[in-house]
């Protein structure tokens, strides 16, 4: 049997790393009538109308129920109404984060975007969040619980080395595991689903395996990537389409006028499994 090298990547998706030809990666492409009329994009700000670059603002009005708000436009520079959205941006993304310790990554991933570099975004936070999701999975198709299943399959046991069928069996494993994603309902308001929800690539490796009396120690790694960007679908979708927030985002984004770059964010977290022969997984 020939000795399995480590570190071994054991799982990618289908989907690769570094997609930049996917649909939610693009910017600037989409015309004021294609937005209008396809895309049903009237309604964007409550501040400022950006097809026309004006900002809104209450006039002083009169103590009296006769005499109606009335509102000033005030024109404004293309820089400013930018702005504007952005601050707005940040406001509302507030309903989908505010409690816990990620609320305050989405304000750093729209200031990331606002400056337009296009460049990956990293946060420890974020490392932390899949950290913590990773290992707090207990259902039985678990990432965690898929590899230690395999890692007991495939190591025999008399020479304390690993099977090559370790490529196979993870494989098959780990395509039907449940991969480290941020759905769940505290995600809607902890600010891990706004930024991240679904992810769009995973790779995970076993750095390091060290088997001695019927145990054994492993070291994985797992990288996540997702695309912070809005496709076509997603703003088609009635669940996205009726916050304000999204329209917003899409505007920004997919606009001739602005078409602020969307971005990749990486994330990774290092985990360390222990099992053994006999262990009930």
């Amino acid at each position: 049997m020939s000795a399995v090298i480590f570190p071994k990547i054991i799982f990618k998706t289908r989907r690769w790393m570094d997609d930049y030809s996917s649909d939610d990666m693009r910017y600037g492409d989409l015309s004021e009538s294609q937005l209008r009329n396809d895309f049903r994009l009237t309604d964007i700000s409550a501040h400022v109308d950006p097809w026309r670059l004006t900002a809104f603002r209450a006039s002083p009005q009169r103590q009296s129920l006769l005499y109606s708000p009335s509102v000033i436009q005030e024109k404004i520079t293309p820089a400013r109404c930018a702005s504007l959205l952005f601050d707005e941006f940040r406001q509302l993304a507030r309903m989908f984060s505010f409690y816990g310790p990620y609320q305050h990554v989405i304000g750093e991933m729209i200031t990331h975007m606002q400056k337009n570099s296009g460049m990956p975004f990293r946060s420890s936070s974020l490392d932390a969040a899949l950290r913590e999701q990773i290992m707090s999975d207990t259902r039985e198709k678990s990432t965690i619980k898929r590899i230690k299943l395999v890692l007991q399959q495939v190591i025999d046991w008399g020479s304390n080395e690993c099977s090559e069928r370790i490529d196979a069996r993870m494989d098959l494993m780990l395509k039907d595991s449940y991969l480290p994603k941020f759905m769940r309902f505290k995600d809607s308001f902890n600010g891990l689903g706004i930024t991240v929800h679904d992810t769009c690539a995973t790779h995970i490796t076993i750095d390091s395996l060290a088997i001695n009396n019927n145990r054994y120690r492993a070291t994985v790694t797992y990288n996540v990537q997702d695309h912070f960007g809005l496709d076509k679908h997603d703003i088609r979708s009635r669940v996205f389409y009726q916050f304000r927030l999204f329209r917003l985002w899409f505007y920004l984004q997919r606009s001739q006028q602005f078409g602020y770059r969307p971005f990749m964010t990486n994330m990774q977290a290092t985990v360390e499994i222990t099992g053994g022969r006999d262990e009930k997984i």
